[in-house]
């Protein structure tokens, strides 16, 4: 980081926020061991019930390409919240287009009493390094990396991301091949050591392995391990989505040191819409996934299409019952297998207009009243059409602990 640090105070977008109820005073001790069950078992019938939206708290927006310790803030692509110090880290998938591959840190403001979502600040930058401590090269170099997700481990005080890599197709002939990954870095941004991937995510300059910017967009922890999802079908699991049929992203799951321990096809859904004009061109997939248990998570499922815009849906799915397709190399062909199950949540679309190109997602604060908090965010991609957007909620259904 640079000396001077700068802060930046998020725009209010107009969303109101609803007011909660006063709390009630604390229970003498032989009523707060009744309390405590009763909230558990609440929680249980929640977890039964699935993951549900309560409240919508409102909307923060952050200035357009402004400058943060020298560089130009935008791209935000993931988000996850340290539980213990309250900060917020915020990966860009910018690649050296204004700086090398980095995150930020900085600020969201719920109030922890009424829900009030008040402000959102960054206040600093850190340069994501190889392992030699050179950064990252950009666009169209070999070793190229396209950070799309973080999440920080308070236990070993380390970030977590996930890096889409590139490779050549009919409209990027030349670009190099650069692999996948997800790898471990310290707050200060060095390299910290890599989690092994499956052979079937191996990046090629063939029809062959993950398509372009459909790589590993989104990244989460599990209770016990580490879980994250490419955005859509590799080539030999079908085509991308159409108005008229969906198609699989894999899911792939790890436990906490590294081992490969099982991977799910995830169904997306088809096209909301057909672009305008009909062929126009259309991107759609997954962009983000949160745990909810070892087996229960939330997808972010975003599509753009060529004069619509955006369309975003939050889903609820769960692995168990799923095929294990680890060592199924193609999906396209082979005979049925299980997908997860998914259940919709909410259409994000409905909270605020118009919708923004919705890439990140991770656990606020649990409020007083016990509720939990969940935040969505936006990706620029830098355009001055677009907007760098926080949207909070609070939930019922979430984790009885919090990462």
């Amino acid at each position: 980081m640079n000396g001077q640090r700068k802060m930046w105070r998020g725009i209010a977008a107009g969303a109101a926020v609803l007011a909660v109820t006063a709390g009630m005073a604390a229970p003498v001790r032989g009523a707060a061991d009744a309390a405590s069950a009763g909230r558990a078992s609440a929680e249980q019938a929640d977890a039964r019930a699935g993951l549900r939206i309560t409240r919508f708290l409102g909307e923060r927006r952050l200035p357009h390409k402004m400058t943060v310790e020298g560089t130009t803030f935008g791209g935000v692509s993931g988000i996850d919240r340290d539980p213990r110090t309250g900060t917020w880290y915020l990966i860009s998938d910018d690649r050296w287009r204004y700086d090398p591959a980095r995150f930020y840190t900085g600020r969201l403001d719920i109030d922890p009493s009424t829900g009030a979502f008040t402000g959102a600040e960054i206040t600093g930058v850190t340069t994501l390094t190889r392992r030699d401590g050179s950064p990252y090269p950009g666009f169209g170099k070999p070793e190229s990396a396209d950070p799309e997700a973080i999440r920080y481990d308070p236990a070993r005080r380390q970030v977590l991301w996930g890096n889409e890599g590139d490779r050549p197709d009919e409209t990027h002939e030349g670009i190099p091949v650069s692999d996948l990954s997800v790898r471990w870095a310290g707050r200060n941004g060095r390299h910290e050591g890599d989690v092994p991937l499956p052979a079937n995510l191996k990046q090629t300059d063939t029809h062959s392995g993950p398509r372009r910017n459909f790589g590993i967009e989104a990244l989460t922890f599990t209770p016990r391990g580490i879980a994250a999802m490419v955005e859509g079908p590799r080539y030999e699991d079908g085509e991308p989505p159409t108005v008229e049929r969906g198609a699989p992203a894999r899911l792939t799951l790890w436990s906490r040191a590294g081992r490969v321990r099982a991977q799910y096809a995830y169904p997306i859904d088809r096209l909301p819409a057909r672009p305008v004009p009909p062929d126009g061109a259309t991107d759609s997939g997954v962009s983000e996934i949160l745990a909810l248990d070892g087996h229960r998570f939330l997808a972010l499922e975003r599509s753009w299409l060529q004069g619509v815009g955006y369309k975003v849906r939050l889903y609820e799915f769960d692995t168990r019952g799923a095929t294990d397709v680890l060592d199924r190399d193609g999906l396209a062909t082979g005979g049925p297998y299980r997908t997860v199950t998914k259940r919709l949540v909410a259409d994000l679309g409905r909270y605020a207009a118009p919708v923004q190109n919705l890439e990140a997602m991770g656990w606020g604060p649990r409020l007083r009243s016990g509720e939990c908090t969940l935040v969505v965010g936006s990706d620029d991609n830098f355009s001055e059409e677009e907007v760098t957007q926080f949207l909070a909620f609070t939930v019922s259904g979430c984790p009885r602990e919090l990462r």
